[in-house]
């Protein structure tokens, strides 16, 4: 059985830099929320996350999914990796793929306020 304990402290590794600036919304064995200070709790505020599964262990990066330039960008190996729109799963370390997912995290959390004030301004207003 894989070591999913280890692969979550090491795909943590990858967020843990932003603690600063975003609130960790959740932490614990089981893996940790990043979103975006203002914004905790509403869908738009999520912004990375950790979470072991059954199988594997999950890395969201909702950038991935809000900015297409984001995901042209990525390796084929990564995008093998991808589970839906926004969710990596790994079952191992994988230093080259973490390697690459975290100068994609980096891009993807500095453009995320961007992301954020774009999708809020095409919203529809209630009358």
């Amino acid at each position: 059985m894989a070591d999913f304990q280890a692969v979550e402290a090491r795909l943590r590794q990858i967020l843990e830099p932003y603690r600063g600036e975003l609130s960790v919304t959740t932490e614990g064995p089981g893996g940790m929320v990043l979103e975006m200070p203002g914004y905790e709790g509403k869908p738009w505020g999520y912004v990375a996350g950790t979470r072991i599964g059954k199988s594997y262990v999950s890395f969201h990066l909702m950038s991935v999914y809000t900015d297409p330039e984001l995901m042209r960008s990525m390796s084929p190996e990564l995008r093998k990796r991808m589970q839906g729109k926004s969710c990596f799963n790994f079952t191992k370390i994988d230093e080259p793929l973490f390697a690459e997912l975290g100068s994609l995290a980096a891009k993807g959390i500095e453009r995320t306020p961007a992301l954020i004030a774009t999708a809020l301004a095409a919203k529809p207003t209630r009358r």
